[in-house]
């Protein structure tokens, strides 16, 4: 009997709960390895009523565990993916593809994301990645305010699998609202994630923990990357970075270890690696000094270009004017929009061309 338990899924129970929002809604799933074994946990709509969904897996069978992200309003937009056998931490430096489409801040926008990719054929309504071998990077921030924070971190994880098979890669790059859920700063999180936790018999942080597979998933991903001629990250290169000379995978490696502590008073003792977490005077998530005072100087940017040997430098977080567009004579572009506020844009590179596109399927000339 013990062989057989071993063998076979161990628990698969449901627990009537009292909704504690409101409006009530599903979460999740959340995948958690705890006492040799894999935990699903969700929270289902079941005649209005929120129950929490609890499957247990042996590690063994990892291969054969179903996750299913399912929407209780939208049950058109339901997809599966299967877990990635391993998790390797990302390169920092990639070849020059023929198509790059750019997005930022997203920040659990599910609906916005899902039409940035279907008008601009990155993948097709059963979430099928159909953008060859074009590159898909996404610049940062990808938790708060949103509505569907899991499903959209499950789409990417899905994607980025998809993508590899048919030849393409899809980027997800660490922002500031991602270190902030990783490290326990929650002041933006949406009050229904921390209910649901509690339905769950789990702490928030327990979501996104070292011990939990979009944990595991996120810690993987990078700060900054050099995609052919374009470095990516979320906020920027600050001048005082530049002055360290240090290689891009000497900067995420270095940093990696520190994603969930840097909160954590004495964590990071290297004075080096706490510039990249030090706010907005330095930290590349944070940095805001291409759009707001005091700004860089087009000489420090010019240092940053030669230092990378990339000719632009792609950056969200910081919302302008222009939405999408080029600052620095064409040397920075800002992609960063109000996915809240309605506002679906991206920057595509296309034929040796930058466009702006939308949810529409439309492209401009940047």
């Amino acid at each position: 009997m013990k062989l057989l338990t071993i063998a076979l899924p161990l628990v698969f129970s449901f627990l009537s709960l009292t909704a504690y929002a409101a409006a009530p809604s599903g979460d999740g799933p959340y995948v958690l390895y705890k006492n040799n074994q894999i935990e699903v946990r969700s929270i289902v709509m079941e005649n209005g009523m929120q129950k929490v969904k609890l499957e247990t897996y042996p590690l063994n069978k990892k291969s054969e565990v179903p996750i299913n992200v399912e929407f209780s309003e939208h049950p058109e937009w339901n997809f599966s993916l299967k877990l990635q056998s391993v998790l390797k931490n990302e390169p920092a430096e990639f070849k020059q593809p023929d198509k790059l489409l750019a997005l930022s801040d997203i920040e659990g926008e599910f609906e916005a994301l899902r039409k940035l990719l279907l008008a601009n054929k990155v993948m097709d309504e059963q979430y099928n990645w159909t953008f060859g071998k074009g590159q898909l990077v996404i610049c940062g921030d990808l938790f708060d305010r949103g509505q569907e924070v899991p499903a959209t971190i499950w789409l990417l994880y899905k994607l980025e699998q998809d993508a590899k098979a048919k030849g393409g890669y899809l980027h997800t790059i660490l922002g500031n609202h991602d270190i902030m859920n990783l490290s326990g700063d929650l002041r933006y999180v949406k009050p229904k994630y921390f209910d649901n936790a509690k339905l769950m018999g789990l702490d928030y942080i327990q979501l996104y923990g070292p011990d939990a597979e979009l944990g595991r998933w996120l810690r993987s991903k990078n700060l900054i990357e050099k995609i052919g001629d374009n470095l990516c990250l979320h906020g920027g290169v600050a001048p005082i970075i530049n002055t360290l000379k240090m290689s891009l995978k000497d900067i995420n490696n270095r940093c990696r270890p520190y994603y969930d502590q840097y909160k954590k008073p004495g964590m990071i003792p290297d004075k080096e690696v706490m510039m990249f977490f030090d706010g907005t005077r330095s930290s590349l998530f944070w940095y805001r000094g291409y759009f707001v005072e005091p700004k860089a100087t087009e000489e420090e940017v010019d240092q940053t270009l030669a230092l990378y040997k990339v000719k632009t430098i792609i950056v969200g977080h910081t919302i302008t004017d222009t939405n999408v567009g080029f600052y620095y004579k064409g040397k920075v572009l800002g992609i960063a929009v109000n996915q809240h506020a309605g506002k679906h844009e991206g920057a595509l590179y296309e034929n040796k061309a930058w466009y702006k596109i939308d949810a529409t399927g439309q492209k401009s000339n940047i």
